[in-house]
C-alpha cells in the first residue's frame, strides 16, 4: 500500500485524482477551503508549521495546491507557490517522506512556439520539439514559479535524496471542455494550442498514478504530461519511458477537424 497526501485537492487536477489510485493505496486529500463535496483536511501551505504537521505518516506527497492561474501576480506566486512548494519539501525531508509529485505546467516552457508574446496562441508553421530537457522559458510569473520550483525541487533530490518527479502538465480538460475551448479559438494558432495542450481525465489519472507510484529509474525526473495528441510538441517520450505512462486519448479523435 502507497499512502499519498493530495494537496490541493479541490482543484479539477485534484479531484480528478481522488479516485485514481487502486484500492490497496491510501489517499489523504488536503485543500486549503472547507468542501462539502469532498472529505478533506485543512492546509495552509503558506504556514510550515502546519504543513510539517499535517504532513506526516504518508509515503508520497502529490503536490497541486497553489496559485493555478497564468495571470498570478508576483506577491501571489512567490508566497503560495515558492514558500508554499519549499513548506511541502521541508515536511517530507522532516517526515521521512519517500517522494515529492511536483505539478509543474507547461507555462514554464511557455514561451517555445508561442506566437505575438501570447503564450495560447502558437505558431501554424514548424514547432519546435520541448522535450523533457528543454531549458525552461517562462510565459508569465506563474511559469516563472513553477520553473523555480523544479528548480527547488531538484535541490531537495540532490541534496536530501529526495526522491522528485516534476509534472509539466498540460491543458487538463474533459472531451466536453476541449471541444468547447476548440470552438471558441479564434485563429489557428490558438486552435492549434487547444490541440497540442490536452491533457484527458484519464491520462492525467494515469500519469499521477505513475508519477506516485512507478519505481524511479532516475532522480529527479521532469517530464511533460500531456495526452498522446497528433498535435502535440511536447514530448512524452520520456515521460512514457521513466515513468511507464501509457497515454491513451487524442485531441484529433475528440476534434473533427
Amino acid at each position: 500500500m502507497t499512502r499519498i497526501a493530495l494537496t490541493g485537492a479541490g482543484g479539477n487536477v485534484g479531484r480528478e485524482l481522488l479516485d485514481a489510485f487502486d484500492g490497496d493505496d491510501e489517499v489523504r486529500a488536503f485543500t486549503h477551503s472547507a468542501h462539502d463535496d469532498i472529505d478533506s483536511e485543512r492546509l495552509d501551505v503558506t504556514d510550515p508549521d502546519d504543513v510539517a504537521a499535517k504532513l506526516d505518516a504518508v509515503d508520497v506527497v502529490i503536490h497541486l495546491a497553489g496559485a493555478s492561474s497564468p495571470g498570478a501576480d508576483w506577491e501571489t506566486v512567490t508566497e503560495t507557490n515558492l514558500h508554499g512548494t519549499k513548506h511541502v519539501c521541508d515536511a517530507a525531508v522532516e517526515n521521512g517522506i519517500d517522494r515529492v509529485v511536483f505539478a509543474s505546467s507547461n507555462h514554464a516552457v511557455g514561451t517555445y512556439n508561442a506566437v505575438d508574446e501570447d503564450p495560447e496562441r502558437m505558431t501554424t508553421g514548424y514547432a519546435q520539439t520541448v522535450d523533457a530537457e528543454a531549458p525552461t522559458r517562462p510565459d508569465s510569473y506563474y511559469g516563472v514559479s513553477k520553473a523555480a520550483c523544479e528548480g527547488l525541487t531538484t535541490f531537495y533530490a540532490d541534496v536530501q535524496d529526495l526522491e522528485v518527479v516534476n509534472l509539466r502538465i498540460g491543458w487538463y480538460m474533459s472531451e466536453d471542455d476541449l471541444e468547447t475551448e476548440a470552438r471558441a479559438a479564434d485563429d489557428q494558432g490558438k486552435r492549434r494550442f487547444v490541440r497540442a495542450l490536452w491533457l484527458s481525465p484519464r491520462d492525467c489519472r494515469d500519469v499521477h498514478r505513475q508519477a506516485a507510484t512507478a519505481d524511479l529509474p532516475e532522480n529527479p525526473i521532469t517530464v511533460n504530461a500531456v495526452s498522446r495528441n497528433t498535435d502535440r510538441f511536447h514530448s512524452i517520450t520520456e515521460t512514457m519511458r521513466l515513468l511507464g505512462y501509457r497515454p491513451r486519448d487524442d485531441a484529433a479523435d475528440v476534434l473533427d477537424d
